[in-house]
């Protein structure tokens, strides 16, 4: 449980050690609003996937490739608490189990509200599916924009990130896995 006060007093604390004044007109209230925000940042670390799934796998002969894509995720960065955004396209092949298509991108939305790498989420999304579905296969690729990269640091504002987990027949059979990335290389409708 996210202890706002605590955040709020924290946050006090780091205006006044960068300079600031915390008791400024335009400052006073933002240890609250910045422990509200953090609350909201956070939430993933109060979800679980039974949660997330709410009983939303169906029983299904579907076999062929199920793929959403271009699903906006954003966290925060362990390394320096600085965001990463970006898009993340799923597919998975059905065997005898099928997810309900709005229970992908709450995956992902669970595992990107917390400290995170964009590769440890990549893999999260994967092997949760993997392990819920057993499907012949999984692809994950997230694409993201790092704060950490962008602002500070080597400041390259252009630079994407591009991670992939692929498993089963995506990581064994190179058509499956060119077929997958061909679709989410088209243009939105």
């Amino acid at each position: 449980m996210v202890d706002l006060q605590k955040i709020e007093d924290l946050t006090h604390s780091l205006l006044s050690e960068i300079g600031e004044d915390p008791e400024r007109e335009g400052l006073i209230r933002t240890p609250h609003r910045v422990a509200k925000a953090w609350k909201f940042i956070a939430r993933g670390y109060e979800q679980n996937l039974n949660d997330v799934l709410n009983d939303a796998i169906f029983e299904d002969e579907c076999s062929e490739m199920v793929v959403v894509r271009d699903i906006e995720f954003f966290s925060m960065c362990e390394h320096h608490m600085l965001p990463f955004f970006g898009k993340a396209h799923v597919a998975y092949i059905p065997r005898g189990k099928v997810i309900g298509l709005s229970k992908i991108p709450r995956i992902i939305e669970m595992y990107s509200r917390r400290l995170q790498i964009q590769e440890r989420i990549t893999h999260q999304v994967a092997e949760a599916l993997n392990k819920l579905l057993d499907p012949a296969g999984v692809a994950v690729v997230l694409e993201g924009r790092h704060l950490c990269m962008q602002m500070r640091g080597v400041e390259k504002q252009n630079s994407f990130a591009t991670t992939s987990a692929m498993l089963g027949e995506f990581h064994d059979e190179a058509e499956t896995r060119a077929e997958f990335l061909s679709i989410i290389s088209l243009r939105n409708l």
